[in-house]
C-alpha cells in the first residue's frame, strides 16, 4: 500500500473565500480533509461540532458525540470502496455571516492507482460556536 499522507499540495486552488470569517471557516474544511486522508478519526472529530449531521443517500445521519464511529471505520470503508485518498476540486463560500458559512464544495475520491471512484458535489455548513469554527452539517451526493 502507498504511503498515507494528506495530499494537501494536490488539492485544487479553486477557493472562493473572503478574508475574515469565510477564510477562518475554511480551516475546518481543510482540517477535516487532511484528517480524512491520514485516516485520523480524532482529527476528523476536531473539525466537527456535535451533534453533526450528514445528509446522503436518502438518509439523515447524526453523529451525536465525538468518537461515534467505530475503530474499524476506515478499514471497512476501504474494503467496500477501494478508496485511498480524496482531493478537493473546489471550495466556495456562497453565503456567510460572522459566525456561519455555507460552502459549495466538490471532492473526488481516488483508488491507490489514482483512478477515480467518483466526483461528489456537496454543501457544507461551518459554524463558529464557543469561539471555534467547526463543520456542523453536510449534504452530499457521495454514498
Amino acid at each position: 500500500m502507498a504511503d498515507i499522507h494528506t495530499h494537501a499540495d494536490e488539492h485544487s486552488d479553486d477557493i472562493v473565500a473572503a478574508p475574515g470569517p469565510e477564510r477562518e471557516a475554511l480551516g475546518a474544511l481543510n482540517l477535516y480533509m487532511d484528517s480524512w486522508n491520514t485516516r485520523d478519526l480524532e482529527g476528523m472529530d476536531a473539525a466537527f461540532h456535535f451533534p453533526h449531521v450528514r445528509i446522503a443517500s436518502g438518509a439523515i445521519h447524526a453523529l451525536e458525540t465525538p468518537s461515534a464511529r467505530s475503530g474499524d471505520f476506515f478499514s471497512r470503508f476501504i474494503e467496500s470502496t477501494g478508496w485511498h485518498y480524496t482531493l478537493w476540486d473546489y471550495r466556495r463560500a456562497i453565503q456567510s455571516t460572522d459566525d456561519k458559512v455555507h460552502f459549495a464544495v466538490q471532492f473526488t475520491r481516488y483508488r491507490e492507482d489514482n483512478s477515480v471512484i467518483g466526483v461528489y458535489p456537496s454543501m457544507w455548513i461551518v459554524a463558529k460556536l464557543d469561539g471555534r469554527w467547526g463543520v456542523q452539517a453536510r449534504s452530499s451526493f457521495a454514498p
